[in-house]
């Protein structure tokens, strides 16, 4: 006998945008920073790689949960867990957070770095990706909001050589 398995796209709301089964939110050069990946027991879930910003890969992180790497255990990142709260911090400074808002709702706050040394943070600075709030995307000087992407292969690429590209694939 056959059967229907109904399962809901997967979608990330990203600087207020909309990425709608998209397996690659965001990603620099090659790497991917923030990828969908399918758990079996969960449906999909977010993947985001943690590097210092000497390109050393420190932790992984999968849902709503921290996993160090060797190099990052070596590298002496503390995890510390509160209530509906994830921080993983290095030397005292925090990297990451994970915030728990719902049954199905994560919110991430993080200063990434690319295996290369480069650094993507929130910031206020209209040249960067995103605005202050984080709740845009600015490419220069063009504000991106409240957008649906659909089916694209990779959100937004950005390049060492300072392109971007938007809804790859």
């Amino acid at each position: 006998m056959n059967r229907l398995v109904f399962q809901k796209v997967p979608e990330v709301e990203f600087g207020s945008n909309k990425f709608i089964n998209c397996p690659i939110i965001f990603q620099f050069d090659d790497t991917p920073l923030i990828e969908l990946i399918k758990l079996e027991q969960a449906g999909f879930s977010t993947q985001i790689p943690i590097y210092h910003e000497d390109g050393t890969y420190l932790a992984k992180v999968v849902g709503s949960q921290l996993f160090p790497t060797d190099e990052g255990k070596r590298a002496g990142i503390n995890l510390h867990h509160y209530d509906k709260l994830t921080v993983c911090e290095l030397k005292n400074r925090t990297l990451f957070e994970i915030r728990r808002e719902g049954p199905a709702a994560l919110k991430t706050t993080a200063e990434l770095f690319t295996p290369s040394g480069y650094f993507v943070k929130y910031t206020d600075n209209q040249s960067s990706l995103f605005n202050a709030s984080g709740d845009s995307l600015n490419i220069r000087g063009m504000v991106i909001r409240s957008s649906t992407f659909i089916d694209c292969r990779i959100g937004v690429w950005v390049k060492s050589d300072g392109s971007i590209n938007l809804g790859c694939g």
